[in-house]
């Protein structure tokens, strides 16, 4: 073969190949979708169908010859040929031709035997006998015997018509008859491999349920955990992108609040506006490398700085409007812990519990572990739920509640509760780790 009928062969096999791989991909797909139940019923459905489709294409039908008894004086020649003689059948009888000049002639006779080679002594064969009965008063007389001529290698049996077209129909029925079998026999081989070709099928298709289920299934699995990864990722990078944005405010206008009450401590008490300059410095110290690393996770121990200083600020502030309990047990400072949500709570508190209470209260800060996780706790006794009238945006504890779950997964809650006698007590539970 020359290159461009190897080119073009090696072109179709590949189209051919991917194809057949397409197809067998997309079957597997579709085989490995279906239920079990569904899959049963579609398998049964098939051989059903199969069996009606089999009996419609393959159906056995008798073959019926119609002997034709018109007795027609039409002259019919029926030839048959085998290698080197020639048998011809008409209304006259039977003509023996040989092909090849030269092989002998032999002489034959019929009789109710058969047909067969004269012998050689020549002995005529016997008449057949008379039928029929007197009392009948009819006698049947024996037909006459065929003449035999042999002419070099021909040989002509003459017989009389009627008995030549019943030779002839007889023959006729015996190639009619052995045409139906063959036919009958086809049909049987062609419904015999067409249901084994159905149920190969089914076969196949459940082999291939069994054996490609589980890899579709877990390829399944790994594209819709692929999908909902991204999803967790956008949605922490949206949640990241929200503490950022609350990390960059810094509540500009506390810091204004403090600058402003600085200036004015400066005149009439200067030692108090010293000490208010440093805990605005320890607060800034605590918050301003959050703003610049703008990490995703820090310690609960600068979280707890961040808080002291701040509620330091508020308690030169509201003096003794303000009551601090806070208890950090040292060893937890090393404690991972997501950065502003402490910052969150504690606002919430003194916004929304003590600043709007005329005789103020205690706000109080609690850090311990229980059960492996780490439960840290803001409560105060102010107002309480729903006892003022709040002009925030309403969406900061939900902001917790949506970092937890995206961070910690079922294993970070948020749980918020009524405080005793009166006020609110929030607390953030997640498992404890130590911080990178």
């Amino acid at each position: 073969m020359n290159n461009p009928t190897l080119q073009t062969i090696h072109t179709v096999l590949t189209k051919l190949s991917g194809w057949l791989s397409r197809t067998f991909d997309k079957t597997a797909a579709w085989v490995t979708q279906l239920s079990w139940w569904k899959f049963a019923i579609f398998a049964i459905l098939t051989m059903a169908g199969g069996g009606i489709l089999n009996d419609t294409l393959f159906s056995s039908e008798e073959v019926v010859v119609t002997k034709n008894n018109s007795g027609s004086k039409q002259h019919k020649v029926r030839s048959t040929t085998d290698g080197d003689t020639t048998v011809q059948i008409d209304d006259t009888g039977i003509r023996i031709r040989k092909n090849k000049p030269g092989s002998g002639g032999k002489e034959i006779e019929i009789d109710e035997h058969g047909i067969r080679e004269k012998n050689s002594t020549g002995t005529p064969p016997a008449p057949p006998a008379v039928t029929g009965s007197a009392s009948e008063g009819t006698v049947t007389a024996p037909p006459a015997p065929p003449a035999v001529i042999q002419s070099g290698d021909d040989i002509h049996i003459k017989l009389p018509p009627d008995m030549a077209r019943e030779i002839g129909e007889d023959i006729n029925n015996a190639v009619a008859d052995a045409a139906d079998e063959e036919i009958s026999s086809y049909r049987k081989t062609s419904s015999k491999w067409f249901a084994n070709f159905v149920m190969l099928f089914v076969l196949s298709l459940f082999g291939m349920k069994v054996v490609m289920g589980g890899k579709v299934r877990a390829e399944e699995k790994a594209r819709e955990a692929g999908v909902a990864a991204e999803r967790e990722s956008l949605l922490r990078q949206v949640s990241e992108a929200k503490v950022q944005m609350m990390q960059a405010q810094v509540e500009p206008h506390f810091l204004f609040n403090t600058l402003a009450s600085v200036e004015h401590l400066i005149e009439t008490d200067p030692p108090r506006a010293a000490a208010m300059q440093r805990c605005l410095i320890s607060y800034l110290r605590a918050v301003l490398p959050q703003i610049r690393d703008q990490v995703a996770s820090t310690n609960l121990g600068r979280e707890a700085d961040m808080i002291r200083a701040y509620l330091e600020l508020l308690k030169m502030r509201m003096e003794e409007r303000l009551t601090i309990d806070y208890q950090m047990p040292e060893g937890l400072r090393t404690a991972a812990f997501p950065p502003m949500m402490l910052q969150s709570l504690v606002e919430n508190a003194i916004k929304h519990g003590l600043e709007c209470k005329a005789e103020g209260g205690t706000i109080r800060f609690r850090a311990e572990v229980a059960h492996k996780n780490l439960r840290v706790s803001v409560s105060d006794d102010g107002l309480g739920f729903g006892a003022s009238t709040s002009k925030g945006t309403g969406v900061g504890l939900q902001n917790i509640r949506e970092r937890l779950k995206l961070l910690y997964k079922d294993q970070g809650q948020l749980i918020i509760t009524p405080n005793q006698p009166s006020g609110v007590c929030v607390t953030i539970e997640i498992p404890y780790e130590l911080a990178d």
